[in-house]
């Protein structure tokens, strides 16, 4: 299990409990903090003491969730990556065997999204949607899905592995749709569990602004995930047209344009998507989403609404 620490001390500590609750499967957490506040940090170290079931190391500095979460990773050695957010926890102490369970089940699936829903009242937190917004009404089911959201996840390690986990040039926002991209290009699939449950309590404190920085990340690591998949930049104007109204509309015109200005500098391999995975993110993504205007909307409703 990884957990990603950032100061919100109280609710990371909460989040650690949560994991080392979990029962029915062999287990060990890898807590990394990256830069907590002494005082912070120093309850966190207090919650893990003596644990032999914790590995507790500091970066010292924010490495972004992609690269810290990478890091992670490369601190264990299960066949299945957790991932939790640190403001969140596991709704009961079987998500985690349940979560390995279904990976077992089914062996093409790389990966699974859990469903999460606010911590104060169970109902789903539609910040963290991650998914078409036509399926929200199936939040409590399983299907096959094209991405999931970080905040309560498991990935098969065969499958991080293959592709070498995540992209720490994103640093923060899209990692998991680049991700997902990747392995259902390697013939992996990804899927949503609504029975899989986390609750999300949603912290303010070291969250990224969505009027600044946050946006910045979102517009820029969209363009580059398309610009990976041979996306030339006349098919990507009418996202990048969408991104600059909305830019214009929200006083954050100059973040838009240094993202796109960004984004046109990362570097980048182009590779064609091969048929199976354009078959794939269509039956399984475009297909709830209808046209390309309506698939932009409900992406910039997901930004809006604080994913």
């Amino acid at each position: 299990m990884l957990i990603l620490a950032l100061d919100r001390a109280e609710e990371t500590v909460a989040a650690i409990a949560s994991a080392l609750t979990q029962t029915g499967v062999s287990r060990h957490l890898v807590v990394l903090d990256q830069g907590s506040k002494p005082a912070a940090l120093a309850r966190i170290v207090a919650a893990v003491a003596g644990r032999v079931d914790v590995t507790l190391v500091s970066a010292k500095a924010n490495l972004g969730v992609a690269a810290g979460r990478n890091l992670a990773a490369s601190l264990g050695h299960g066949r299945v990556l957790v991932a939790l957010d640190n403001d969140a926890e596991f709704a009961d102490a079987t998500t985690l065997s349940r979560a390995v369970a279904a990976l077992d089940t089914v062996p093409d699936v790389g990966a699974i999204g859990f469903r999460i829903v606010t911590y104060s009242n169970g109902s789903d937190d539609l910040t963290s949607w991650g998914y078409p917004l036509p399926l929200l009404p199936r939040a409590a089911e399983v299907f096959d899905a094209t991405t999931f959201v970080g905040a309560g996840h498991a990935i098969r390690r065969t499958a991080w592995d293959a592709v070498g986990g995540y992209d720490p040039l994103l640093f923060f926002c899209w990692e998991e749709l680049d991700f997902c991209l990747r392995i259902v290009a390697a013939r992996w699939r990804v899927m949503y569990r609504g029975d899989l449950v986390v609750r999300h309590k949603v912290s303010v404190e070291q969250r990224v602004a969505w009027s600044g920085e946050r946006w910045f990340y979102f517009v820029r690591n969209r363009i580059y995930i398309s610009r990976k998949w041979n996306a030339g930049w006349v098919e990507l104007l009418p996202r990048i047209a969408a991104y600059v109204v909305k830019g214009m509309r929200n006083g954050v015109l100059w973040q838009t344009l240094r993202a796109v200005a960004a984004a046109g500098r990362m570097p980048v391999v182009a590779r064609r998507m091969p048929p199976a995975m354009r078959w794939y993110l269509a039956r399984h993504d475009r297909a709830h989403r209808g046209g390309w205007r309506l698939r932009l909307r409900h992406e910039v409703l997901a930004y809006f609404a604080g994913r």
